[in-house]
């Protein structure tokens, strides 16, 4: 099994900056795709960013040039740092990991972080 960690949520006022954190442990060979969902009160799950293994990285138009994922494949760990937060953006937060197993090399799975809660206000 694999369990992923959040952590960095929390209130901020508009214009300020969050850090979230998405620490994978557990029966992991390879991590292939890293990457965030947000889903907003009302609203369905929402694909924010992206990050291969190679580096290619992906955002919603929504937030590029305010949001930057990154990766530290040793520490097994997948960040977003959020800036330019405006009351939009306020959402839980749930990050992903595409990973194989070591019994299973080639067979993918993806696994959820438990959710982030970010909250943009004055």
């Amino acid at each position: 099994q694999v369990q992923l960690v959040e952590s960095g949520g929390g209130l901020v006022q508009p214009g300020g900056s969050l850090r979230l954190s998405c620490a994978a442990s557990g029966r992991i060979f390879v991590i292939y795709t890293m990457g965030w969902y947000r889903q907003a009160p009302g609203k369905q799950r929402e694909l924010v960013a992206t990050l291969s293994r190679g580096g290619n990285e992906n955002y919603v138009d929504s937030v590029k040039g305010r949001f930057t994922t990154s990766r530290d494949n040793a520490k097994r760990t997948v960040y977003l740092q959020m800036n330019s937060l405006n009351p939009e953006d306020t959402a839980v937060y749930y990050c992903y990991v595409d990973v194989s197993s070591p019994t299973t090399p080639k067979i993918t799975k993806v696994y959820w972080g438990q959710g982030a809660q970010v909250t943009v206000s004055s």
